[in-house]
């Protein structure tokens, strides 16, 4: 039986922006996380964390935002 490929991290798409990630997505995924048992995301900042890993997880990019996200400063952070 052959290995199956990982699905993710899959391609940034070429105009750099994918309409699909949103906040509405993050938001979507702190819900199931509290279906779940986890802590609710409660803070901008739980959000921002959430957002970040969702976009290191479906892109693998540590740096690079797409251009309608922008990153946060220590100011928002808080």
């Amino acid at each position: 039986m052959a290995a199956a490929h990982a699905a993710y991290p899959i391609r940034r798409p070429e105009h750099g922006v994918d309409d699909r990630f949103t906040v509405g997505l993050a938001l979507d995924i702190a819900a199931v996380l509290a279906r779940h048992g986890y802590p609710p995301v409660a803070t901008g900042a739980d959000l921002l964390h959430l957002h970040q890993a969702l976009y290191r997880l479906i892109y693998q990019e540590t740096t690079r935002w797409p251009s309608s996200t922008l990153p946060c400063t220590p100011a928002c952070a808080r």
